[in-house]
């Protein structure tokens, strides 16, 4: 079964989505975090990805914010977003994070990430490999790299990573559907890692087509636009209309975090 993720962009302390990582073209939707990260708890979700798009650029970054979600919720987070010393791992899952998503360092300092493994394991680290047209962008998707992202991937899978969060930044925030062939290429090369799909999700079709790529290890989606502008008839059951009346401390059905064990 394909575990849907919803995503929260952090910029200036409030969740925005960017279109096609354009920082010129953002929406903010909503202005508190945490009870945006609470409303996707009581909508089931059993994972959450936070992006610090201020990190990510080198402009400050949203930690404090990061740290009240982790407490407010009973189910991992996932965090990326200007991850690129041991110092900023270790200080985010201090904070309660479950995992650390790892972009342009990947890219730049290779070594690290097998410093990180062997320090943290792989159920901890993520490589994050955000493309465009095939190549991988760093510094919050604003630099190209020259680098091939499916390389990228094989050298990351040799040195132990075993989960690749993979953005096509041309779909991204797009609602123009998924990258499926390059998920399908990506997966035929791996051999052990997974893959945890972003980018161009419109609705409930996508995830389907997404589902039918589970023979090449794609086995989750990340989704930010299409839940926040409620594209899945479900949502009209979630009160997602009424976020003010719902009583944000009583959470689903949910795995709690201790009983969650991510590949």
């Amino acid at each position: 079964m394909l575990l849907v993720i919803p995503a929260i962009d952090l910029r200036g302390g409030r969740c925005v989505r960017l279109y096609q990582g354009s920082y010129e073209r953002e929406t903010v939707y909503f202005d508190d975090p945490v009870k945006m990260a609470r409303l996707w708890r009581v909508q089931n979700a059993r994972v959450l990805h936070v992006v610090d798009l201020d990190a990510a650029r080198n402009q400050g970054h949203n930690r404090e914010v990061i740290g009240a979600i982790c407490q407010a919720l009973d189910i991992p987070v996932q965090v990326g977003g200007g991850i690129r010393t041991l110092e900023d791992i270790e200080a985010l899952l201090a904070q309660g994070v479950y995992r650390v998503v790892l972009g342009t360092a990947a890219v730049r300092e290779p070594d690290l990430i097998s410093e990180a493994l062997a320090r943290y394991g792989c159920s901890r680290i993520v490589v994050g490999i955000d493309a465009r047209d095939g190549e991988v962008r760093i510094e919050g998707w604003t630099s190209g790299s020259g680098v091939d992202a499916i390389a990228l991937a094989l050298d990351m899978e040799q040195r132990g990573v075993r989960r690749f969060v993979y953005t096509d930044i041309s779909r991204d925030g797009t609602l123009e559907g998924p990258n499926i062939e390059m998920y399908r290429a990506l997966g035929r090369r791996l051999q052990k890692a997974r893959i945890t799909a972003s980018g161009g999700v419109s609705g409930y079709r996508d995830l389907m087509r997404l589902q039918e790529l589970e023979p090449y290890r794609v086995d989750s989606v990340i989704i930010g636009r299409a839940l926040y502008e409620n594209r899945f008839p479900c949502q009209q059951f979630w009160c997602w209309h009424h976020k003010d009346e719902v009583d944000l401390t009583r959470f689903s059905t949910a795995p709690l975090k201790r009983d969650v064990t991510l590949p």
